[in-house]
C-alpha cells in the first residue's frame, strides 16, 4: 500500500522552514513587498539553515538530502510568500542543479560551496525576447570559440537572480554551430558574474513576486574561458530539458504552498470577520468556498509527490512533472481568487497576504512551460502525435 506520510526526517525539516516561514518571513514580507525590495537578510539566513544545499551532496558544500526535500521546504515558504520561494527555486534548480548534475571536477569545486551556502547566487540564461516556448528556434544568443575563448552575443530576458549584490553567475544556453541536420547545436556556457561583455539591465517591473530578482542580460563580445563549457558541447538543449523537468516538480511544490496558503489566511479570517450578527464562517457557503481550496491543494500535494517520487527512484517522470506543474498552478490561480473573494474588499489591499497571494499566483501559470505546453507535453507523453 502506497503511504504518503513523511518520515521523521522530513517532518522535522517541514517544521523548521514552516517556523522560519511564519517567525521571519511574515513579519517583514509585507514591507519588503511594498518596496520591491530583494530580500538579503533571508537569503542569507536560508543559506545558514542550508536550505540552498539541501540536494547537493555533502562532499560538494551541500546538505546530502534530495530533491523531495527541497521540494517540502519550497511548499512551506510558499505557504507565506512566492517571492522568497522562488529565490530558493531558481538558486538551487536553476542555480546549483545544472552545475551539479553535469559540470566538472573543477566547476563543482569552484561554485558549488558558494551556491549552497547561499552565499553566491546562480541564474540560468535561457529565455530570449523572441523566444517565449519555442527555445530552440527563438533562439539567437550564440558563442563561438576564439582559440580557447567563448565569444558569447546576444540577449536573454526574464532571468531570476541574475541581478542581485551576490549573484555568482549564470549559466548561458547559446548556439554554438550546425548539427549534421540542420539543426542547430546548442550548448551551455558559464557566465560569471561581472564578466565583461555581460551587462545586467534594470530590474523589471512586474505584477507579482516583488521581492524577486530578475532582469534582461546582454552579452556583447562577452569572453570566458573555453573550459566554461558545462557538460558535453551540444548537449545544452537535454540539459535545459532536464532542469525545466525538474523545475517544474519545485514550481509546483511552490504552488501548492501558494494555494495552502490561501487557505491558512481564509479560516484565520472568517473566525474573526463578523457580518449579519456573526462570524462569517458560520456561513455555508463560503465553508463550501474553503472547502473546494482545501481540495486543490491537497490534489496538487499528491501530484507533486508522485513526481518527485518518481524523479527520486530514477523512473521517467516527464508526464508527471507536467501534470504536477498544471495541476498545481492552477489551483494557486483558482485559490487566490478565491480567497480574494472571501476577504472582500480587504482582500484588494496589499496589507493583506491575499492580495499579494493573487498578485504572485499567476505567473505561476507561465514560469517553467506554460499551462498549455504542460497539456501539450501530456499528450506527447500519451503517445498523441506530435
Amino acid at each position: 500500500m502506497i503511504d504518503f506520510r513523511l518520515d521523521p526526517e522530513q517532518e522535522e525539516l517541514r517544521a523548521t522552514v514552516r517556523r522560519f516561514a511564519e517567525e521571519q518571513v511574515a513579519p517583514v514580507i509585507g514591507e519588503l513587498y511594498e518596496r520591491k525590495e530583494f530580500p538579503y537578510d533571508l537569503v542569507r539566513r536560508m543559506g545558514e539553515m542550508g536550505l540552498f544545499g539541501l540536494p547537493i551532496p555533502e562532499e560538494h558544500g551541500g546538505m546530502g538530502g534530495d530533491y523531495f526535500a527541497l521540494c517540502l521546504a519550497l511548499e512551506e515558504l510558499g505557504r507565506v510568500d512566492s517571492s522568497v520561494a522562488i529565490t530558493l527555486e531558481a538558486g538551487v534548480a536553476l542555480g546549483a542543479m545544472p552545475i551539479y548534475r553535469h559540470g566538472d571536477d573543477a566547476q563543482r569545486a569552484r561554485w558549488l560551496p558558494g551556491l549552497c551556502s547561499g552565499e553566491i547566487l546562480g541564474a540560468f540564461g535561457l529565455t530570449e525576447p523572441g523566444g517565449g516556448s519555442d527555445v530552440p528556434g527563438g533562439m539567437r544568443t550564440t558563442a563561438k570559440l576564439d582559440g580557447d575563448t567563448w565569444v558569447i552575443n546576444g540577449t536573454k530576458t526574464f532571468i531570476t537572480n541574475s541581478g542581485t549584490d551576490i549573484t555568482g553567475l549564470i549559466t548561458v544556453t547559446a548556439i554554438t554551430g550546425e548539427r549534421p541536420d540542420g539543426r542547430p547545436e546548442i550548448s551551455t556556457i558559464i557566465v560569471p558574474a561581472g564578466t565583461p561583455g555581460l551587462t545586467v539591465g534594470e530590474p523589471m517591473s512586474k505584477v507579482g513576486w516583488n521581492c524577486s530578482d530578475t532582469h534582461e542580460l546582454a552579452l556583447d563580445d562577452c569572453r570566458v574561458p573555453a573550459e566554461n563549457l558545462l557538460g558535453e558541447r551540444g548537449r545544452g538543449y537535454a540539459q535545459f530539458l532536464r532542469a525545466l523537468d525538474e523545475g517544474r516538480i519545485a514550481i509546483a511544490a511552490v504552488s501548492v504552498g501558494l494555494a495552502q496558503g490561501c487557505v491558512d489566511e481564509c479560516l484565520r479570517y472568517v473566525k474573526e470577520r463578523q457580518a449579519f450578527g456573526r462570524a462569517i464562517g458560520e456561513f455555508q457557503a463560503l465553508q463550501f468556498k474553503i472547502a473546494d481550496m482545501e481540495v486543490r491543494a491537497h490534489t496538487a500535494r499528491l501530484a507533486y509527490y508522485h513526481a518527485a517520487a518518481k524523479m527520486l527512484a530514477g523512473e521517467p517522470m516527464k508526464r508527471e512533472a507536467s501534470i504536477a506543474k498544471l495541476v498545481a498552478s492552477d489551483a494557486a490561480m483558482d485559490n487566490a481568487r478565491d480567497a480574494t473573494q472571501v476577504f472582500g474588499g480587504y482582500g484588494f489591499m496589499n496589507e493583506f497576504p491575499v492580495g499579494r497571494f493573487y498578485r504572485d499566483a499567476k505567473i505561476l501559470e507561465i514560469g517553467e512551460g506554460t499551462s498549455e505546453v504542460q497539456r501539450m507535453l501530456i499528450a506527447r507523453e500519451l503517445g498523441l502525435p506530435a
